[in-house]
């Protein structure tokens, strides 16, 4: 098999941009819905479709009738026949929820209870879509703000007890007291599941606090953001108890099972485990779990190391421990081709930007990208070369 093209679906959750996906694709622009994620892989959900002797078939169907052609032999051996990842591009107009993924093994306890219990995977009350983990790196094409990871207990103190919300005095000064995992463990449980009159008033307290102390002040101004979108809601005490992060124009990071966060503002190439499992606890419409979500998440002060693009086996690729997948960027200028490894799985590329040419040294066949064109490039092409001006963006399994 060939390179081909891919046809992508496209998600319209509400908190999506109305322009840069249609504008990447080159589509009408602003589109009439909100373009939340473009999907590119074999998730049952939302696969893609693959040009295949000038038909368009679904991605599924092509690897399971050719698997060590399409994924490799190791790939194929080792992930069951099935492509591990799931890449997307990722368009933020507005705050997307607070949530955190599961490991492998609470979700298949998940994915299996909830199908014990009958709850049909497309109901909205369903936490567990499928029986896998979701490590994710996101990587930013503009600058892309996001919270990741419960921040220093000493920071959380001292921002807390400068918003000062009177109605938890008596919870501070226990986290003031134990400023470990147990006492952050105990601390945000109790926040998340008390009474919604009473977040309320928290989240009111905070907020004329946080007006007074806004101006310049990121962690404020995004409290208050989040507040006029989601009024009262305890994640808008998101940036005081999360580490609030901005990235900017290829910076990345990675965020593994059980960690906090949520993205928002901005357009960002994501590439995960192929899963859509997502627990919430805030900052949205949809199905929020927090029992769940108190059950998988990582009590634990959490740093975030934000990622440059480092030289991995010709490529530049971005550091992380995934199993499943590894992002690269390719940076065609025109003084010489770009020559991929002849050691290689299965690809998936996007360009998001220029133009180049894409060929199969083997057959001969050659495809044009442009901005917003998307290849799948087998396994059994033993080796490629781009030319041209380009920016590309590849998945790959290490």
């Amino acid at each position: 098999m060939d390179i081909c093209r891919l046809k992508n679906p496209i998600q319209d959750y509400a908190w999506g941009s109305h322009t840069a996906i249609p504008e990447l694709l080159g589509q009408p622009s602003p589109s009439e819905t909100p373009q939340a994620e473009l999907w590119m892989g074999a998730h049952p959900k939302a696969p893609s479709k693959v040009e295949v002797g000038g038909e368009w078939k679904p991605l599924p169907e092509v690897i399971a009738s050719a698997p060590r052609e399409i994924l490799g032999d190791r790939v194929a051996k080792r992930f069951g026949g099935r492509l591990p990842f799931l890449f997307k591009i990722l368009a933020a107009a507005q705050p997307l929820s607070i949530q955190a993924h599961p490991n492998v093994a609470q979700a298949r306890e998940g994915f299996a209870r909830e199908n014990a219990e009958g709850i049909p995977l497309t109901a909205p009350n369903r936490s567990y879509k499928d029986d896998n983990h979701k490590p994710e790196i996101i990587c930013a094409l503009t600058p892309f703000w996001a919270m990741n990871g419960f921040r220093k207990i000493d920071e959380m103190v001292c921002l807390l007890k400068d918003i000062g919300p009177a109605e938890l005095e008596t919870e501070i000064g226990q986290l003031s007291e134990h400023r470990n995992p147990d006492g952050l463990k105990e601390f945000f449980s109790t926040l998340m599941t008390m009474d919604k009159s009473r977040q309320q008033q928290v989240v009111e307290q905070a907020v004329a606090a946080a007006e007074r102390g806004a101006s310049g002040n990121p962690i404020f101004e995004w409290m208050l953001k989040l507040n006029e979108k989601y009024p009262g809601d305890i994640g808008v005490l998101g940036p005081v108890l999360l580490n609030l992060v901005k990235l900017e124009p290829g910076q990345a990071m990675f965020l593994q099972a059980g960690q906090l966060h949520a993205y928002l503002g901005g357009v960002g190439i994501e590439l995960m485990a192929n899963s859509d499992n997502v627990l919430r606890g805030g900052l949205t419409p949809k199905h929020i779990d927090v029992p769940e979500l108190l059950k998988i998440l990582r009590f634990a002060e959490t740093g975030v190391s934000i990622l440059s693009p480092e030289r991995q086996d010709g490529d530049r690729a971005y550091p992380s421990d995934a199993e499943e997948f590894r992002l690269s960027v390719l940076d065609i200028d025109g003084t010489a081709p770009y020559t991929s490894a002849t050691d290689r799985s299965v690809e998936v590329m996007i360009c998001t930007g220029g133009k180049a040419f894409v060929k199969n040294e083997g057959s001969g066949k050659t495809l044009t990208v442009k901005k917003g064109t998307s290849l799948l490039v087998p396994a059994a092409v033993r080796r490629y070369l781009i030319e041209g001006e380009a920016t590309l963006y590849k998945a790959s399994v290490p």
